[in-house]
């Protein structure tokens, strides 16, 4: 047995000492707090960039009344040239992928191709990147009137 101690008390600790009790959700509040006070900046900052990414929507309505004229007076073939649709991009401040994107979804949401259309890329003149309809010689920069 040891000096100055009782042999209850051996027998209750069983040779360990005694680990006061924490509050485990002080102690978590407390870590929190200087977390947020260390990392405010950031964290405030991150949360603007992912919500600017979250966010979806319609575009701005003077990008789309653009848009929506240039579809306009191109019905007949949709398909913006590349030059086209950097030209459509810095008028609307929109990027090429937003750009993309809006033809892509209005050609699928609105566009029925003419039957002599749907035939002709059918029949694979399409596939030199150029044919000839209505008049109009097409291909990858734009629709032009022969004759």
């Amino acid at each position: 047995m040891l000096e100055g101690s009782s042999e209850e008390d051996q027998e209750g600790s069983g040779g360990e000492t005694e680990i006061p009790e924490v509050d485990a959700h002080g102690v978590d509040q407390e870590l929190k707090h200087h977390l947020l006070k260390k990392y405010s900046g950031y964290l405030s900052s991150l949360k603007q960039e992912l919500s600017k990414k979250k966010k979806k929507g319609k575009l701005p309505k003077e990008a789309r009344q653009q848009l929506l004229s240039w579809w306009d007076l191109h019905y007949k073939w949709p398909y913006p040239s590349e030059t086209q649709k950097v030209a459509l991009a810095e008028s609307t401040g929109l990027d090429l992928k937003q750009i993309n994107n809006w033809f892509i979804n209005q050609r699928k949401r609105h566009w029925k191709p003419s039957e002599e259309m749907h035939h002709l890329m059918m029949d694979g003149y399409h596939t030199t990147g150029a044919f000839y309809m209505d008049g109009h010689f097409i291909n990858d920069g734009g629709l032009y009137r022969l004759g």
